[in-house]
This record gives structure tokens, sequence and C-alpha cells, in this order.
């Protein structure tokens, strides 16, 4: 098992033992991501350099949310990227 994987299924047992899979739809966690991007972009507005503590802190949300929609979407998040980076590459040739 990856760590792709692994992170997934500790994030789905997270959210059973809370009961939040009722939240977990594909539209709120695609809102979440956007929301949580939102965040970590505010970390660097008016030119400000981020404290690397709150900056790791908010790309981990980003990627929370982005894995756990990946699962409840049924995304290989893994291949997904992989088949995105070949065809960046014939889209725009070095």
């Amino acid at each position: 098992m990856g760590w792709i994987d692994a992170t997934q299924q500790a994030l789905e047992e997270f959210a059973a033992t809370r009961a939040w899979e009722q939240y977990h739809s594909p539209r709120n966690l695609a809102e979440s991501v956007s929301i949580e991007a939102a965040e970590l972009l505010e970390l660097f507005q008016w030119g400000r350099e981020p404290d690397p503590e709150q900056l790791a802190e908010e790309i981990a949300d980003v990627a929370i949310y982005l894995l756990r929609l990946c699962d409840i979407a049924g995304v290989d998040l893994a291949d997904a990227v992989a088949r995105k980076v070949e065809s960046n590459g014939r889209k725009y040739p070095a």
C-alpha cells in the first residue's frame, strides 16, 4: 500500500469515527478544496512571506480534502496525475 492509499484509509477512518461521511459529498469536498486553497493563498497576500509552519498546515489542509475527494469520487490520484503530466507533455512540447 502506497502513501496515498494509506492516507486515504486513515482519512476515511477519521471521518467514520466522527460520523462525518454524511458531509463528504464530492461537491462539499470540492468546495472545501477551494476554501483551503484560498486560505493557502491568503498567506502570501500583500507580499507577505508565510510562516513555514502555517504554510505546511494550509498545504496539508488542501491535500487532505483533495485526497478525500479522490477517494469518494473513485479517482486514482497517482494515475490521474501521471496521465495529466503526459497530456501536458504533448500539449506543451519542449
